[in-house]
């Protein structure tokens, strides 16, 4: 027997055998908010969702963007949209004008549905808009009730979401994820984080980002209670990890640092419900972020290695029984690893260091892109573009390929350098780059933002990065920062922070 798999099953059966368990808490003081809803008030939404846009005359196959902060809406369009035939195309909304109307047009979206916040991002477009405030979106996301919803006959090989690419690059392109490939995404994710209905999702990683990494779909089929967080702030995640007792959030790094530096602001007397497991994936973080997630708040630090192309997961790092024992700071250096290939993915090196990954969760392709999707694909293997090398069944990222420092003629892993600048006590942020130079080719550069109330000179972070790297790793130049250009999930832009310099190369 084969029977397709496709996301709708998952809030199926959530509604089938929890139908009275509240599977959203959405934020209560935004504009067109839903309150509270239970699974089976969830699927009647997403079910009239599917209902409206066959009204409208959006069909099976049609594209609907979504530009929106996290919100119930965002959750139920998963399966509203997706779950009904239909593609989504979850935008950033944190994007300018110019590059949401570039994938709105790319992508061939018949109807746009935009948060009222940033309504005016998309108010040049030709393509019809819905803005979700509660009453322009009445009727879009009203429940079924006694109206018919129109059933499809949906392919595991049909497209789900069509995911533009986050920008650390130049311009994005649209990654075509099946149902297939979320669906078993999401059940391997679940699988790999012990997720069950006894879990509390705190949805802190945009929704926007990967499908939210797949959490929607995985937590919906077991169950579990989300938590909408709209807007990231240290100090609202751990009151609403403490208020709703929150089991399980994903993350970036800068996010995991924003968590940390709210939780030491309120003092030893403050407390944290501990043993929330947090997972994190956006860049390699530093060993000594890790060993302060499990050492000050009590958490399980897990991390992740994926890209959108993959659905997103390709390895994971989840603490061992003989890694138990360790010292902090020795079980948070092996946690910093990406880790060991997920169920159902293949890992191998190429003969120029680049992560090769095969899955049943690698993309379909990039979207009216052939040759993209050949080269990325060539060989049968999917190419990350990132460095690394493998240790045992470990895998280790050094560096995306572009972003080594040949500096002569030896390579630089900027994030080595980064993780040794980022254990000095005064360093918040940081980003290593290649910069110009007549004599080496490039410098090794460290951009460094302070913590707020910490001093700290060049010649001291000099002098700590040669204590422990070796000399020709050593930042050459270091200059100081009030920010550093990130992506809407914490990835830093290195393209753009590279290129003051080499427009107008200067001699440090």
């Amino acid at each position: 027997m084969h029977v397709p798999m496709t996301i709708n099953q998952f809030l199926d059966r959530a509604a089938l055998v929890a139908p009275d368990n509240v599977a959203i808490i959405d934020e209560s003081d935004v504009l067109g908010n839903l309150g509270t809803l239970t699974y089976a008030e969830m699927r009647d939404r997403a079910n009239g969702l599917s209902a409206t846009l066959q009204q409208l005359g959006i069909r099976e196959g049609d594209r609907v963007a979504i530009v929106s902060a996290n919100s119930a809406k965002f959750l139920i369009s998963f399966f509203g949209v997706s779950g009904s035939g239909r593609v989504l195309v979850p935008i950033n909304y944190r994007l300018s004008k110019q590059d949401i109307a570039y994938i709105v047009e790319h992508s061939g979206a018949s109807l746009v549905l935009v948060d009222p916040e940033v309504h005016d991002l998309v108010s040049d477009l030709r393509v019809p808009t819905i803005v979700l405030d509660g009453t322009d979106d009445a009727q879009l996301f009203a429940p079924l009730g006694e109206r018919v919803r129109v059933a499809v006959d949906l392919s595991e090989d049909a497209t789900c979401s069509i995911n533009y690419t986050s920008g650390t690059t130049a311009r994005p392109k649209g990654v075509e994820l099946t149902h297939r490939n979320c669906y078993l995404n999401a059940m391997t994710f679940g699988w790999h984080l012990s997720v069950s209905d006894r879990d509390v999702l705190l949805h802190v990683l945009p929704m926007f980002h990967v499908n939210g990494w797949g959490m929607p779909y995985g937590a919906t089929a077991m169950g579990a209670k989300h938590v909408v967080l709209r807007k990231v702030d240290g100090n609202e995640i751990l009151d609403r990890v403490n208020r709703e007792q929150v089991t399980l959030l994903c993350c970036a790094p800068a996010v995991v640092s924003s968590i940390l530096d709210a939780h030491r602001a309120r003092g030893k007397g403050s407390s944290v419900r501990s043993g929330v497991r947090i997972v994190v994936a956006g860049a390699p973080p530093p060993s000594k972020i890790v060993e302060q997630v499990e050492t000050e708040l009590g958490w399980e630090f897990i991390q992740i290695y994926g890209l959108t192309e993959t659905s997103p997961l390709l390895t994971i790092n989840r603490a061992r029984p003989e890694w138990d024992d360790l010292a902090p700071s020795a079980r948070a250096t092996l946690l910093a690893r990406a880790g060991v290939p997920a169920i159902g993915v293949e890992i191998a090196v190429s003969q120029s260091g680049e992560i090769l990954a095969r899955s049943n969760h690698v993309f379909r392709g990039y979207y009216n892109q052939e040759d993209a999707t050949a080269e990325a694909l060539e060989g049968g293997w999917f190419h990350t573009g990132d460095g690394g090398y493998l240790d045992g069944a470990f895998t280790v990222i050094t560096d995306r390929k572009k972003d080594v420092i040949i500096t002569g003629g030896e390579n630089v892993s900027s994030i080595e350098v980064e993780d040794c600048l980022f254990r000095h006590e005064a360093v918040a942020e940081v980003a290593v780059i290649g910069t110009p130079d007549e004599k080496w080719g490039e410098l090794v550069t460290a951009l460094v933002v302070l913590r707020p109330g910490a001093v700290a000179t060049k010649d001291e972070l000099f002098a700590h990065c040669r204590e422990h790297l070796a000399h020709f790793k050593a930042p050459k130049r270091i200059e100081f920062k009030e920010h550093l250009a990130r992506t809407a999930t914490g990835k830093l832009q290195k393209y753009k922070l590279r290129e003051e310099y080499w427009k107008s190369p200067t001699t440090p």
